[in-house]
Protein backbone atom coordinates (compact mmCIF):
# COMPACT_ATOMS: atom_id res chain seq x y z
CA UNK A 1 0.00 0.00 0.00
CA UNK A 2 1.45 3.41 -0.92
CA UNK A 3 2.51 5.71 1.92
CA UNK A 4 0.72 8.99 2.55
CA UNK A 5 3.75 10.72 0.99
CA UNK A 6 3.46 8.68 -2.21
CA UNK A 7 -0.21 9.70 -2.33
CA UNK A 8 0.86 13.36 -1.97
CA UNK A 9 3.41 12.98 -4.79
CA UNK A 10 0.72 11.38 -6.98
CA UNK A 11 -1.73 14.21 -6.27
CA UNK A 12 -4.18 11.93 -4.45
CA UNK A 13 -3.80 14.02 -1.28
CA UNK A 14 -3.33 17.82 -1.47
CA UNK A 15 -0.21 19.50 -0.14
CA UNK A 16 1.34 22.94 0.14
CA UNK A 17 4.02 22.18 -2.43
CA UNK A 18 7.28 24.10 -2.26
CA UNK A 19 9.24 22.42 -5.06
CA UNK A 20 9.38 19.31 -7.18
CA UNK A 21 11.68 17.76 -9.73
CA UNK A 22 11.80 14.32 -11.33
CA UNK A 23 13.22 12.68 -8.16
CA UNK A 24 12.21 14.77 -5.13
CA UNK A 25 9.27 16.66 -3.66
CA UNK A 26 9.14 19.35 -0.93
CA UNK A 27 5.99 20.46 0.89
CA UNK A 28 4.98 22.15 4.13
CA UNK A 29 4.39 19.93 7.14
CA UNK A 30 0.71 20.37 8.07
CA UNK A 31 1.56 19.81 11.74
CA UNK A 32 4.58 22.14 11.95
CA UNK A 33 6.99 22.70 14.80
CA UNK A 34 7.25 26.27 13.49
CA UNK A 35 5.93 28.21 10.50
CA UNK A 36 7.83 27.11 7.40
CA UNK A 37 8.50 23.53 8.61
CA UNK A 38 9.03 21.68 5.34
CA UNK A 39 9.39 18.02 4.41
CA UNK A 40 11.67 16.90 1.59
CA UNK A 41 11.14 13.40 0.23
CA UNK A 42 12.46 11.22 -2.55
CA UNK A 43 9.83 10.11 -5.02
CA UNK A 44 10.86 6.50 -4.54
CA UNK A 45 9.24 4.99 -1.48
CA UNK A 46 12.00 3.69 0.79
CA UNK A 47 11.37 3.51 4.54
CA UNK A 48 14.84 4.20 5.97
CA UNK A 49 17.11 6.97 4.74
CA UNK A 50 20.26 4.83 4.78
CA UNK A 51 18.51 2.20 2.64
CA UNK A 52 18.24 4.73 -0.20
CA UNK A 53 20.59 4.18 -3.13
CA UNK A 54 23.62 6.38 -2.50
CA UNK A 55 22.88 8.58 -5.52
CA UNK A 56 19.31 9.17 -4.27
CA UNK A 57 20.54 9.93 -0.74
CA UNK A 58 23.06 12.49 -2.00
CA UNK A 59 20.43 13.98 -4.31
CA UNK A 60 17.98 14.30 -1.40
CA UNK A 61 20.59 16.17 0.63
CA UNK A 62 21.32 18.48 -2.32
CA UNK A 63 17.58 19.10 -2.87
CA UNK A 64 17.02 19.68 0.88
CA UNK A 65 19.89 22.18 1.02
CA UNK A 66 18.32 24.24 -1.77
CA UNK A 67 14.98 24.29 0.06
CA UNK A 68 16.63 25.14 3.42
CA UNK A 69 18.39 28.14 1.86
CA UNK A 70 15.06 29.39 0.48
CA UNK A 71 13.40 28.92 3.89
CA UNK A 72 16.15 30.88 5.63
CA UNK A 73 15.80 33.72 3.10
CA UNK A 74 12.05 34.06 3.62
CA UNK A 75 11.09 32.87 7.10
CA UNK A 76 12.40 34.90 10.05
CA UNK A 77 14.49 32.47 12.12
CA UNK A 78 17.90 31.99 13.70
CA UNK A 79 18.71 29.14 11.29
CA UNK A 80 17.10 26.12 9.65
CA UNK A 81 17.48 22.84 11.50
CA UNK A 82 17.34 19.43 9.88
CA UNK A 83 16.02 16.20 11.34
CA UNK A 84 15.54 12.72 9.95
CA UNK A 85 13.46 10.57 12.26
CA UNK A 86 11.16 8.61 10.00
CA UNK A 87 9.07 6.77 12.55
CA UNK A 88 5.72 8.36 11.75
CA UNK A 89 5.60 7.61 7.98
CA UNK A 90 7.47 4.67 6.38
CA UNK A 91 8.84 6.84 3.57
CA UNK A 92 12.19 8.62 3.93
CA UNK A 93 11.72 12.29 4.75
CA UNK A 94 13.88 15.19 5.87
CA UNK A 95 12.37 17.77 8.22
CA UNK A 96 13.61 21.32 7.61
CA UNK A 97 12.54 23.43 10.58
CA UNK A 98 12.98 27.19 11.04
CA UNK A 99 14.61 27.50 14.46
CA UNK A 100 13.88 30.23 16.97
CA UNK A 101 15.12 28.31 20.04
CA UNK A 102 16.15 24.73 20.75
CA UNK A 103 12.48 24.04 21.50
CA UNK A 104 11.74 24.50 17.78
CA UNK A 105 13.18 21.00 17.30
CA UNK A 106 10.85 19.50 19.93
CA UNK A 107 8.25 17.53 18.00
CA UNK A 108 5.81 17.91 20.89
CA UNK A 109 5.60 21.67 20.29
CA UNK A 110 3.35 22.37 17.35
CA UNK A 111 2.17 25.59 15.75
CA UNK A 112 -1.38 26.02 14.45
CA UNK A 113 -1.72 27.80 11.11
CA UNK A 114 -4.68 28.64 8.89
CA UNK A 115 -4.86 27.35 5.31
CA UNK A 116 -4.23 30.93 4.18
CA UNK A 117 -1.08 31.14 6.31
CA UNK A 118 0.19 27.82 4.90
CA UNK A 119 -0.42 29.08 1.35
CA UNK A 120 1.32 32.40 2.04
CA UNK A 121 4.34 30.64 3.54
CA UNK A 122 4.55 28.19 0.63
CA UNK A 123 4.49 31.06 -1.87
CA UNK A 124 7.20 32.97 0.01
CA UNK A 125 9.55 30.00 0.06
CA UNK A 126 8.86 29.15 -3.60
CA UNK A 127 9.67 32.73 -4.58
CA UNK A 128 13.17 32.36 -3.08
CA UNK A 129 14.06 29.26 -5.11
Amino acid sequence: MPSIFTKIINGEIPSYKIAEDENYYAFLDINPNSAGHTLCIPKIEVDKIFDLPEETYIGLMRFSRKIAIAIEKTIPCERVGMSVIGLEVPHTHVHLIPLHTMDSMNFKNKEKLTPEAFQEIAEKIKSAL
